[in-house]
């Protein structure tokens, strides 16, 4: 097992925030002098069925703990999606079934274990929270937690402390309701911690109140456990650069997209977001590819190609990745289209309009969603990265013809869009 500085070098990477770095030290001394591993905690719910390069920024941090003997645990929150985080949210979560959590559970672990090794329990175990919350998966059992448990987990938190979340301030300001539910929800990833005695546990910056949450249930009386270490990730931003990754968003890249959709998803990030990608998503020394880009040594568009073919390779292979660098280079080389771009064919009527030509904004923002707002496409018209048959467009009012094919390109996205007239049976 590594010395404490090289541990501590490899675990700050990309670190936002340590709550407390001096113990965590404390812990990997421990570990090392005892040869017992640390055991460290992610929990993810699953919401959704895919897991997207947003999820693998704490994936790659518990790959690090891995790496250097510790054992994760990969808590899948199948009892508490049913609540769902109110973390960053407005307003209350519509809350789950259980058949739609174990739809989305059976997708999670052939996904992650494209990034943990999972089959060495030495460094990994897999849990479920509806071991200690729930009895859905064998109702034939009593519920394993009772409703006394339930009291004295509510006994240990005060109201006025689970009140001060940023979120929950905001809403009530703005007199939007705040469900009981969602003021147990901490306590139950807190519980979490207690159940699985984690020495750290690893969030993205939305989670840091929950994760303190556990940290101080573990040392209140009853449980006497030391407290874990709570570690901060960034919240990864999509490929619209502004907002978090989301699906919901259409702003994502999935760790199972296909490589081509992959390599060019990447290849669209902005020039700034491709350093927080770079050290987030990759082991790639970033300071000295920024270095050698700023010094002119490396070509910002090669840096670009370089981010997308290693993080394609990671979740596909090299050869593939190389192939898909080889057939992004050939397409703006050549400045046409890649050769397998499909047509996507929309009706002229879907925009409520009975006539043969179309708004182009409608068509890239509701007809094949390359847009998610006019805001967006405007910006992208003014910008001049909004081209249609080959022709730059200025006019964000402009409007193609029904009957046609066109030829879409914005920045490095490509497609092609038919568009069914009116009077058409097609």
């Amino acid at each position: 097992m590594p010395g404490i500085e090289e541990q501590m070098t490899l675990i700050k990477r990309g670190a936002v925030e340590i709550i407390q770095e001096d113990e965590l030290k404390k812990k990997i001394a421990s570990s090392i002098k005892e040869k017992t591993p640390l055991t460290v905690k992610a929990g993810f719910d699953p919401t959704a069925a895919d897991i997207h390069l947003g999820h693998t920024v704490l994936l790659r941090k518990l790959k690090h703990f891995q790496e250097l003997g510790h054992k994760v645990i990969f808590l899948i929150g199948d009892a508490t999606a049913i609540i769902g985080d109110p973390s960053g949210v407005s307003q209350t979560r519509k809350t789950l079934t259980y058949d739609e959590v174990e739809k989305n559970v059976k997708t999670y672990v052939s996904q992650v274990s494209k990034i943990l090794d999972t089959n060495n329990s030495a460094v990994f175990q897999l849990q479920y929270n509806s071991q200690w919350f729930s009895n859905y998966r064998d109702t034939t059992k009593p519920p394993p937690f009772t409703f006394d448990q339930f009291v004295e987990l509510a006994q240990r938190y005060t109201v006025a402390r689970l009140l001060e979340r940023d979120d929950f301030q905001k809403r009530l300001k703005e007199n939007k309701p705040i469900s009981y539910l969602e003021l147990f929800y901490p306590l139950m990833q807190g519980y979490d911690s207690v159940k699985l005695r984690s020495d750290v546990e690893i969030g993205g910056t939305d989670q840091k109140f929950n994760m303190l949450v556990g940290r101080s249930l573990q040392q209140t009386q009853g449980y006497d456990q030391k407290p874990q270490v709570v570690m901060t990730m960034p919240i990864l931003e999509g490929l619209d650069g502004i907002q978090k990754m989301s699906k919901s968003l259409n702003n994502y890249i999935g760790i199972n997209d296909k490589p081509k959709e992959m390599f060019g998803k990447v290849m669209s990030v902005s020039d700034e977001m491709m350093w927080k990608y770079y050290e987030l998503l990759t082991d790639e020394d970033t300071g000295r590819i920024k270095s050698g880009v700023a010094g002119g040594r490396i070509h910002p568009k090669q840096a670009k190609l370089d981010l997308a073919r290693i993080i394609t390779a990671q979740y596909h292979d090299r050869h593939e990745a190389a192939r898909q660098e080889r057939e992004f280079e050939r397409a703006f080389k050549e400045k046409g289209f890649p050769r397998d771009v499909k047509v996507e064919k929309i009706k002229a009527d879907k925009f409520g309009k009975n006539f043969f030509t179309v708004p182009l904004a409608l068509v890239l923002i509701d007809g094949i969603h390359l847009f998610n707002s006019k805001s967006e496409f405007k910006r992208k018209v003014k910008e001049g990265a909004v081209e249609v048959n080959g022709r730059r467009i200025t006019d964000i009012n402009a409007e193609v013809p029904a009957g046609n094919e066109h030829k879409i390109r914005v920045g490095k996205k490509f497609k092609i869009v038919y568009i069914i007239p009116p009077t058409s049976d097609y």
